[in-house]
């Protein structure tokens, strides 16, 4: 039983890891083209949309994505409640939305708002159309189709964007990307998913996942607003240009850090719920998925903080060079925050969906106090001190994951701190061996190669287990 968890846990975040990898590669391609076709002002212009649309689609699935996948055995049934009630929440939040496009665009002094936030809303009354088909293809680890239908989507909708840009139509292309990517997930999603929705209608499953999903549902909203609750502020008390390069800073980092967050996101609520209710056991498949994250998590975001200028200046050029202190200060936030995917999964796979919502809530409570306290000394300072409240909130989650399973702070600290270490030594020997380097493109390359090569040179030195084991299976794969 435990090598078989162990193996479809390998492989399923195998397929994850090929999935997001992708994505990431794909979206830094369409990024950069974006990024030399489009201004700071018109990045921000949408950057501002976002946070209303990721709230409208958590109101639109209310947590019973997770609810099914929570499910032992969820049954057409199930799958169906879920996908009509999606589809009315969609459309009745649409129209809410739609009257209060001019309060929102009176909020940000932006009159283009009315129209491009009516638009850029209807991605997720077509999303509401794939919703319970995403969450089959999670509980059932599709995660090699999923990767082939993800990247599909992004290819075609970051072609569209392109082209768009390229033609002059500005912020339009960015919203036309969103709303194309989304319809083509959908196509892909309904192409390998056998089940099929049936007009047969009974909300008699969505009522008993009821109490489980609602806290799901508030806790996203409130991680939502977490996430985003930058922009929003930004958007309303300083000029578009640097909410624009805010937004490029934060959507770099994002990148970098969902590689490993989505990774472990598809894979680790269905493990854990696998894993059974012995807490030794769980403790065990725990920790070694914490290692993976750290594992992964810190080079990489370390790495993007160290060649964040020449980064910056070889792909989107001098006219972003606003963003490149803000993406430095956010990749080192950035490379704690895969280990929230952890802990709030844990909660979940226990039903803790209680401690999931008041955890977060306590988060973004204590996030917006710090946030105003340094409003007055300007963008880069609130950014930093959002940057640290992130490092710091986990300690609260390290509490919770005590308490579900008995994890104490000192294995947590064994299994994560020496990877956070190395890291940071990498990263410093890395910059001391390139600083003299003048020409932007050279550095960048020689960094990315002298970093990579000195951690894994590190790792097998240390003959860390990570590295062993992710050799080994990637041998089994040829």
């Amino acid at each position: 039983m435990a090598d078989s968890l162990k193996d479809k846990t390998a492989k399923n975040l195998f397929w994850s890891a090929m999935n997001n990898g992708t994505m990431q590669v794909l979206n830094l391609l369409i990024g950069i083209f974006l990024g030399r076709l489009l201004s700071p002002g018109e990045y921000g212009l949408v950057g501002v949309l976002t946070i209303f649309t990721l709230i409208a689609g958590n109101l639109q699935s209310s947590g019973f994505t997770q609810g099914l996948i929570n499910l032992k055995n969820p049954t057409a049934r199930d799958y169906n409640s879920v996908f009509w009630f999606n589809i009315l929440a969609s459309f009745f939040i649409y129209g809410v939305l739609f009257f209060c496009a001019p309060l929102i665009a009176d909020f940000f002094h932006q009159p283009a708002l009315v129209d491009l936030s009516r638009f850029v809303f209807l991605g997720f009354v077509i999303s509401s159309f794939g919703i319970a088909h995403a969450a089959y293809m999670n509980k059932n680890l599709m995660n090699r189709q999923q990767a082939f239908i993800n990247c599909l989507a992004l290819a075609i909708s970051g072609v569209s964007g392109i082209t768009l840009a390229f033609n002059g139509y500005s912020y339009w292309s960015l919203a036309w990307q969103q709303i194309i990517y989304i319809t083509v997930l959908n196509i892909g999603r309904y192409y390998v998913v056998q089940w099929r929705p049936s007009l047969n209608i009974d909300f008699g499953p969505v009522r008993q996942m009821f109490n489980f999903s609602v806290k799901i549902l508030f806790t996203n909203i409130i991680n939502t607003l977490s996430s985003n609750i930058l922009t929003f502020i930004f958007g309303r008390y300083f000029p578009i240009k640097q909410v624009g390069n805010f937004t490029q800073a934060y959507k770099w980092n994002t990148m970098a850090n969902s590689f490993v967050a989505n990774t472990l996101w598809q894979v680790v609520q269905t493990v854990l719920v696998a894993a059974g209710d012995e807490k030794e056991r769980l403790c065990r498949v725990y920790r070694k998925m914490m290692r993976f994250t750290a594992f992964m998590s810190f080079p990489l975001m370390f790495g993007l903080a160290l060649v964040a200028e020449e980064f910056i200046l070889c792909t989107i050029g001098d006219e972003w060079v606003g963003s490149i202190p803000l993406l430095r200060i956010l990749c080192v936030a950035g490379a704690f925050v895969p280990f929230y995917t952890m802990y709030q999964n844990l909660a979940i796979s226990r039903g803790r969906s209680d401690l999931y919502l008041w955890c977060n809530v306590a988060q973004i409570v204590l996030q917006v106090a710090v946030i105003f306290a340094f409003k007055s000394m300007g963008l880069t300072v609130m950014v930093i001190a959002y940057s640290v409240f992130i490092v710091l909130w986990l300690l609260a989650w390290q509490v919770v994951a005590k308490h579900l399973i008995g994890l104490r702070m000192l294995d947590t600290l064994l299994d994560v701190v020496p990877f956070m270490l190395i890291s940071a030594g990498v990263m410093a020997a890395t910059y001391f061996s390139t600083f003299w380097i003048s020409n932007h493109v050279i550095v960048l390359v020689a960094r990315i190669v002298v970093a990579a090569v000195l951690y894994i040179a590190a790792m097998k030195l240390l003959k860390a287990e990570m590295m062993n084991e992710c050799l080994s299976y990637l041998k089994k794969k040829r």
